[in-house]
């Protein structure tokens, strides 16, 4: 391989782990990371529960139990329940239910191994009671309050394994999650409506809130982090673009030169056939293909153009 192309494959490479990484930072993450209203949403799952503080709450560290994980997930302990939380941003899938099930498995591995229990001894094992949710935000309609794992994907039936998640899709007027799903909305509606100002996006998103008294609190008091979080997302969604784009098109020049070499033209014949089409100089056509001229196909050229 020439080093112009491998230069080209190391810069595929490195744009995809790059495209691979999780979100550093989301809005999810950021506003729950805060006690206050950790124990918000805590108190929207169970209203009933009046006597919990801030203090009696517990973060539980979700292992990246799933390879070029997107999603916003949290966890955390009160009392002996474990709560745990997946977000569904945009696609709805039932496999989301899996995610659920995986993080639980990890969690208790985790929780058995820092509380010294073994799987293994005669003594009955302690731990917390598990709550699974997913937090919908998507446009799709969900009908069901609750997805379980048999009726999914085994049609109902008794199944040596089961789980139930209950779905949210919205919370009580003026609750943290009622706000929370708001705040997404505005969101898609301000990126629809100013496609082309990203800068205008975000500060009419987060005038919206304010105005309208969602997560304004937060807003307020995090506006530059905000900010920061909203500008990173939408600029790897961009870059995203801009990836793929440019690999449908580098594909779409490999394939006409892989074209070219069925029908046994020459690099010449090929570099012109690339520069008309793509519209390219003549160093350019040459430059892009031999990205995909090995060197086998230099020996065969060079015998056409002396023959």
């Amino acid at each position: 391989m020439d080093l112009d192309r491998k230069e080209h494959v190391d810069k595929e490479q490195i744009l995809k782990q790059y495209m691979r990484r999780t979100v550093k930072a989301s809005v999810f993450e950021d506003l729950f990371s805060n006690k206050e209203y950790l124990l918000q949403l805590y108190q929207a799952l169970h209203p009933e529960d009046t006597n919990v503080s801030e203090e009696d709450l517990e973060y539980v560290t979700l292992q990246q139990i799933m390879v070029n994980n997107p999603y916003n997930d949290l966890g955390f302990m009160v009392g002996t329940r474990l709560m745990i939380l997946v977000e569904a941003q945009s696609t709805w899938t039932e496999n989301i239910i899996l995610r659920c099930i995986m993080y639980l498995t990890q969690t208790w591995k985790d929780y058995f191994a820092e509380t010294k229990q073994s799987v293994y001894s005669s003594r009955k094992l302690e731990f917390p009671e598990p709550e699974l949710y997913v937090i919908y935000t998507g446009e799709e309609r969900i009908q069901k309050k609750y997805i379980s794992f048999s009726e999914e994907f085994f049609e109902g039936r008794k199944t040596a394994v089961d789980a139930t998640i209950k779905v949210l899709v919205d919370g009580r007027q003026g609750d943290i999650l009622n706000q929370y799903v708001m705040f997404t909305k505005i969101v898609d509606r301000q990126r629809a409506l100013y496609k082309d100002d990203t800068k205008k996006a975000i500060m009419e998103t987060i005038r919206i809130c304010k105005d309208r008294n969602v997560l304004k609190k937060y807003l307020e008091s995090r506006e530059k982090e905000v900010i920061d979080i909203m500008v990173t997302l939408y600029s790897q969604e961009e870059v995203t673009r801009d990836f793929v784009a440019s690999e449908r098109f580098h594909a779409k020049i490999e394939n006409t030169v892989e074209m070219c070499k069925e029908f046994e033209k020459s690099f010449t014949e090929t570099v012109r056939i690339v520069a008309k089409k793509f519209d390219f100089s003549d160093e350019k056509a040459q430059h892009e293909v031999s990205l995909y001229w090995d060197e086998q196909d230099g020996k065969a050229v060079k015998q056409q153009d002396e023959n």
